[in-house]
């Protein structure tokens, strides 16, 4: 693991595109801005790991898993394109 020390207002550029810039300090909280190309996703490490876990058990289940799955988003809400 990288450690590095910054400030408010300073920053860190990884990969040449991606900038992680720390905007505010309070106490023990750090908000951090980033700016980073359009297509890139950025995630809370705990929902990204949400949906690793979710994913893995996709690709481990059956079709019946995988028909469960689709019944229970439920049908398009008013003014969402419904095929029916």
């Amino acid at each position: 693991m990288l450690l590095i020390t910054r400030r408010q207002d300073e920053s860190v550029i990884i990969n040449g595109d991606i900038e992680v810039k720390i905007v505010d300090v309070r106490g023990n909280r750090v908000k951090l801005g980033f700016e980073f190309p359009d297509g890139s996703t950025v995630y809370r490490k705990e929902l990204y790991l949400k949906i690793q876990e979710e994913n893995k058990a996709a690709a481990e289940g059956g079709p019946d898993q995988l028909l469960s799955a689709i019944q229970s988003l439920g049908k398009p809400s008013k003014g969402e394109d419904d095929p029916s």
